[in-house]
């Protein structure tokens, strides 16, 4: 006879069991959402404590430089503070970026370099990965290719600089074929090992089902590769904006490249300075970008079994 209650029955209908509280099954969730929340704001308040440590010991070496400018005894030592030629205090970067900001030339500076950067990138990006998708799954594709993408990979981009001024001179298109170089050969190569590092048993399953050639490609191989495609395009954001600096310093009228080249070459440490944080921030907010994508295709990343 089962005994009667607002339990969950047994399955045999013996006994009852208590239902548990609506409470205490919400419980262990709502406490690990609030352990990843307290965890993800206890590593931003730790990487923004970091960051304000760092600058104020920066900042510091000034105060030394200022108030001892022959040096600190400690001990048996002397230590004298680097010059401002040599390591400028952000406070003084921050001054030489309020100057270059009020001059004409910056939204040149800021507009041609943007256009280099995207323009660069995203044209690696739209080759790259279709390119690194067919190599992966033809295997006489990859062959015909692999000799001609080792060559170039292995070639530093800068090497090729003076043909790409002849061929396109000094404008922007230049230095759009440079970033294009130095982001395109990180983005296939990821790609097509993307591809390549598909679970086999994946696609013995599809197969066994009937799947296509283009179902199995759209199915399986693009979902598996796509944690591979955006490592590869993290990685093309540092050698795109490698591309746009050099580009610009060797053969430019305009850019953040251009402009830290003369800032160097007048012995301006403060204006490079502001110029390595623009193109610092640029990185950064490329990189934030990525792995915003990279959490939205979180369930897709493969996992160990």
């Amino acid at each position: 006879m089962a005994t009667q209650g607002t339990g969950q029955a047994d399955p045999y209908g013996t006994i009852a069991t208590p239902a548990e509280p609506e409470w205490l099954s919400r419980r262990p969730a709502d406490a690990r959402t609030g352990e990843s929340r307290l965890r993800g704001y206890e590593s931003k308040l730790v990487g923004l404590a970091a960051v304000v440590i760092f600058l104020a010991v920066w900042q510091g070496i000034g105060v030394i430089r200022a108030v001892w400018p022959e040096g600190v005894v400690i001990g048996p030592f002397t230590y004298v503070a680097p010059t401002q030629l040599f390591l400028p205090t952000p406070v003084e970067i921050a001054q030489a970026f309020g100057t270059y900001a009020r001059d004409p030339k910056f939204g040149r500076d800021i507009l041609t370099s943007g256009q280099e950067l995207s323009f660069g990138y995203l044209l690696a990006a739209f080759t790259a990965i279709p390119l690194g998708l067919l190599m992966g799954w033809y295997s006489r594709v990859r062959y015909a290719l692999d000799p001609f993408v080792t060559f170039l990979y292995a070639t530093p981009r800068i090497v090729l600089l003076p043909l790409l001024i002849i061929w396109f001179g000094i404008g922007v298109e230049s230095k759009v074929a440079v970033v294009f170089l130095g982001a395109f050969f990180a983005m296939v190569i990821n790609t097509t090992a993307g591809v390549r590092n598909l679970d086999a048993n994946l696609i013995k399953v599809a197969r066994s089902f009937g799947a296509s050639d283009i179902q199995l490609f759209r199915t399986v191989a693009l979902p598996g590769s796509v944690p591979f495609i955006l490592t590869g395009l993290r990685l093309g954001i540092g050698h795109a904006l490698t591309g746009v600096v050099v580009g610009e310093a060797i053969a430019a009228q305009f850019g953040v490249g251009q402009m830290m080249f003369v800032a160097g070459a007048t012995f301006q440490s403060s204006k490079v300075f502001a110029g390595l944080v623009l193109i610092a921030g640029a990185g950064m907010l490329m990189t934030f970008t990525l792995q915003w994508l990279e959490r939205r295709f979180e369930a897709w990343r493969p996992r160990p079994n």
